[in-house]
């Protein structure tokens, strides 16, 4: 974090230079355009910058993987130092509140204004626009690949024990995983408890149940957040996931372990795992031949309200630092992503949902989602809709929090060891976890977050 704030502190005393402007009658303006997916999701992004290039004339998108997140983060950083910072970057969840508090960066929906584009901002899903909005809500960065975690079930294995429909509470699930033990599953369900998986676990199931993952609305009313998951339903979830684990109805499965959680299940080797919208397409494409399989809504405890479910993934962030005509092209390219015709070309390559409402009804009018291989996705939109946003559901804003999911990951992997009680367990995550948040507040003295 020290890091971070060195190089985005560099940027506030104005040591960048503003790019010098274009001469008339130059060749189309080029601008980068930084982001962080590899591998199939890297070549979609390709084509989206190819379609986006050849729409128009004026404005040349150079888009660049920087390989994953954090190397994408660390790269921009560099980057300003050098006045090389590129126009544009995608920057995950978990990094919003870094960004915020940068003020390295050209509010997106001042942007969009300045440039002449009309922006509906309340056509985006509420609870993906809060998430990567001010208190006020004002959008200082574009939702671009979006998700949100889903159960994931074997129709064939549950109709073996007299189920048409996945489980709806967790009491449920504790009886659905015995009668699929009992019935010869060696595998009823897999998790993985690595950091990663934080996002799963604890952040989506404290949403769905309306309980605080830190104190100040989850950081959004104060660097001085401090973590509370030792005493909310959270404690209750985690006894009950090592009760089945210790049953053999909960395996842990991981690439480390030799396959993850989504090969399991694509392989009929178990029946339920909990993951994102995202890991769709994968099961799809690589299911065991045959297997009869879908997705709902994740279970809550019987008497639970249920809530929105948060949104995962990363925005795009407009840097400072750049020409006018960088912006406009920036704007241009922005515009072409809220595109519903954009939406359409995204989700059916990638798997990820579609940020508007305009977009999911294209997407629907278009007939998406009436057969294999989308049908199901749908349910991610159900989700993150489930309720309007509270002040606890609209997202979690807490500094490094990639290392407070790294302390998540080591203390559920001692809890799951039998080397600490549950409650042991969390209350040593939530000292850790406050120990980082500690250490970001006295980064940034006497700021708060927009």
């Amino acid at each position: 974090m020290t890091i971070i704030k060195r190089g985005f502190a560099a940027l506030a005393a104005g040591a960048l230079s503003t790019a010098l402007a274009v001469p008339a009658f130059a060749e189309p303006v080029k601008f980068d355009f930084w982001f962080g997916l590899s591998g199939d999701l890297a070549r979609v992004v390709d084509t989206l910058c190819k379609n986006f290039n050849e729409s128009q004339k004026d404005y040349e998108v150079v888009c660049t993987s920087q390989g994953n997140y954090d190397a994408t983060l660390q790269n921009t950083i560099a980057a300003f130092r050098a006045g090389k910072q590129p126009t544009v970057v995608q920057v995950y969840d978990v990094g919003t509140a870094t960004m915020m508090l940068s003020g390295a960066y050209k509010p997106a929906d001042k942007l969009m204004e300045e440039n002449g584009y009309k922006i509906d901002y309340a056509d985006y899903f509420p609870g993906i626009a809060r998430y990567y909005a001010t208190s006020k809500g004002e959008m200082l960065s574009f939702p671009f690949n979006s998700s949100t975690a889903l159960m994931y079930w074997n129709k064939d294995a549950f109709a073996k024990i007299g189920k048409t429909e996945a489980p709806k509470t967790w009491e449920d699930v504790g009886a659905d995983l015995k009668a699929l033990k009992d019935a010869g599953y060696e595998c009823p369900m897999a998790i993985n408890i690595s950091a990663n998986e934080s996002w799963q676990l604890m952040e989506q199931f404290s949403a769905l149940h309306n309980q605080p993952v830190a104190t100040k609305n989850n950081g959004y009313d104060g660097l001085d957040a401090r973590l509370e998951v030792n005493k909310t339903k959270f404690v209750q979830y985690v006894t009950d996931l090592k009760k089945w684990y210790d049953a053999g109805l909960v395996k842990i499965k991981s690439k480390d372990l030799g396959q993850d959680m989504v090969q399991a299940f694509a392989t009929g080797t178990c029946q339920v795992i909990l993951t994102s919208v995202g890991d769709h397409g994968t099961v799809g494409r690589t299911q065991k031949e045959g297997m009869n399989w879908d997705v709902a809504e994740l279970p809550v405890y019987a008497g639970t309200e249920r809530k929105n479910s948060l949104v995962g993934g990363a925005s795009l962030w407009v840097l400072s630092g750049k020409s006018d005509a960088e912006y406009k092209g920036a704007a241009a390219f922005l515009n072409f992503i809220h595109d519903p015709k954009t939406a359409l070309f995204w989700s059916t390559n990638t798997g990820y949902i579609p940020v508007t409402k305009s977009g999911f009804d294209f997407m629907k009018s278009n007939g998406f989602y009436d057969k294999a291989p989308y049908k199901g996705r749908e349910v991610a939109i159900e989700s993150l809709t489930a309720s309007e946003p509270t002040e606890i559901t609209r997202g979690v804003r807490l500094g490094n929090f990639t290392q407070i999911r790294a302390e998540f990951g080591t203390q559920m992997q001692a809890i799951f060891a039998n080397k600490v009680s549950v409650q042991e367990g969390l209350d040593t995550l939530v000292k850790n976890g406050d120990a980082i948040l500690e250490r970001f507040q006295q980064t940034y003295p006497g700021k708060t977050l927009p």
